[in-house]
């Protein structure tokens, strides 16, 4: 499976040390050069840019197209643009984006997306991750500052009760 990863699911796998599981659960991750900036380059010394820079595995890919809208009119940031732009023309199995404007319009661009629990939760399905490591690593995000909605946690917890 492919994927295309925004800045913040990286920096949330990154905080509670799953970063990794992208590697386990997929053969192709790929960020685009503005996501790398965003967390490696803009963002040095903080979460997730010492993590991305040592993954070798990630692949980062310059976006062949550009977009006719201006990012800041669509409401997106550069990275979550050049995010959505590399999907529509490499088409990953998923889209993973955190950032609700972004997942709407990723979802509008009939693009499939996932979110950082919801990768979780794939690490949970593949017997990565147990239903209670996936409880307090949720918890844990919430604890650095990652804002999780009740719904999406109680969506979580419902999907860990129902253990496809």
């Amino acid at each position: 499976m492919k994927i295309i990863v925004n800045s913040t699911p990286i920096i949330a796998l990154s905080l509670i040390n799953q970063l990794d599981l992208l590697n386990q659960l997929f053969h192709e991750v790929i960020i685009s050069w503005a996501v790398y900036q965003e967390i490696v380059i803009a963002g040095d010394n903080k979460p997730g840019a010492k993590e991305l820079k040592n993954a070798n595995w990630i692949q980062v890919q310059e976006v062949a197209s550009s977009s006719p809208l201006e990012p800041l009119l669509l409401g997106l940031d550069r990275g979550e643009l050049e995010v959505i732009l590399l999907a529509i023309s490499i088409k990953p199995d998923w889209v993973i984006i955190d950032e609700k404007l972004a997942r709407r319009v990723a979802k509008a661009m009939e693009l499939p997306v996932k979110g950082t629990l919801g990768i979780l939760l794939v690490g949970f399905y593949a017997g990565y991750l147990s239903k209670q490591e996936i409880l307090d690593l949720s918890q844990q995000l919430v604890d650095y500052g990652i804002r999780i909605s009740s719904p999406i946690l109680n969506w979580l917890k419902t999907e860990l009760d129902n253990d496809h």
